[in-house]
């Protein structure tokens, strides 16, 4: 039987306990709340009586807690370091690129394997095919923990040897689901100032997402390639509808801080002239 150690008993780590327990892992859990790990105990699970005896208990070891200091009050004393020696750390609580490159300075201190992981998904579709995890850190480490992954997640995405990998890309697409928000609610108040379902608008965009999701593809490819000289959609065309988002706002007194915010990047995008490229031109401002 595959043993693992989960540390960190919350909703997402116990989701994560749960799943591994019902794929036949033995499962040694600690949390700093001991009552949270009665249900996985009935399950099968073990519970260690410190971090570090949980850690010494199996080769690998996950930590979902709310952060990274938490996981540094729980790592960073001399037993767990010790007991740390030759095995893998999978950090899965959430991060910015620098702390995933701090702790594994630590772990690599500390004699243990490390890998940075972000996921993407909640804790009741951990386990399912839709759950992505992005993972980054010691080539040795992801293949200890390959398996492991994706009885976490149908999606699991090793980014290489560089640490801070999964953070950013973690924090990149947070970046474009917050800015989808932001987007979306503000047309909900274009519809609501109409009379018009919000409901059917959200059923819409599900329908085309595979359309948005080629036109980003797009954008990245430009981006990338630095190539903004042949464009499909203009920053000055871009413009005109941003400009078409101010004034309906305008027109029906709802909160223009979106659009506004929007034509102001836009604005200076246009003054250091760059009207006639591609839209994703934009990103020379935000350089």
């Amino acid at each position: 039987m595959h043993k693992v150690t989960v540390i960190g008993l919350g909703a997402m780590g116990a989701a994560i306990a749960a799943v591994l327990v019902e794929q036949n892992y033995q499962v040694t859990v600690w949390n700093r709340t001991p009552a949270r790990a009665d249900a996985l105990i009935r399950r099968g699970a073990i519970l260690a009586s410190s971090a570090a005896s949980a850690i010494a208990a199996s080769p690998i070891t996950i930590i979902c807690v709310a952060d990274y200091q938490v996981t540094t009050n729980i790592l960073d004393q001399e037993s767990v370091k010790y007991a740390l020696a030759g095995r893998v750390l999978i950090q899965l609580s959430t991060g910015s690129p620098q702390q995933a490159r701090d702790l594994e300075a630590w772990a690599a201190g500390a004699g243990a394997a490390y890998l940075d992981g972000a996921i993407v998904a909640s804790p009741p579709q951990i386990g399912s095919a839709g759950a992505t995890i992005f993972a980054s850190g010691s080539m040795s480490a992801w293949g200890q923990s390959e398996s492991l992954l994706y009885k976490l997640a149908g999606n699991v995405a090793y980014h290489g040897e560089q640490v801070s990998a999964a953070a950013s890309t973690d924090l990149a697409f947070l970046a474009y689901l917050f800015g989808s928000y932001l987007g979306f609610f503000h047309a909900a108040r274009i519809l609501e100032t109409d009379d018009l379902s919000v409901e059917a608008f959200g059923e819409m965009i599900a329908q085309v997402s595979p359309v948005i999701g080629e036109v980003m593809k797009y954008q990245g490819t430009v981006i990338q390639s630095n190539s903004y000289n042949q464009p499909l959609s203009s920053l000055q065309m871009s413009m005109t509808s941003i400009e078409l988002l101010t004034l309906q706002a305008r027109e029906s007194g709802i909160n223009n801080e979106f659009p506004r915010f929007a034509e102001n990047l836009f604005q200076k995008a246009l003054h250091a002239g760059y009207g006639s490229e591609e839209v994703a031109a934009l990103v020379k401002v935000l350089r």
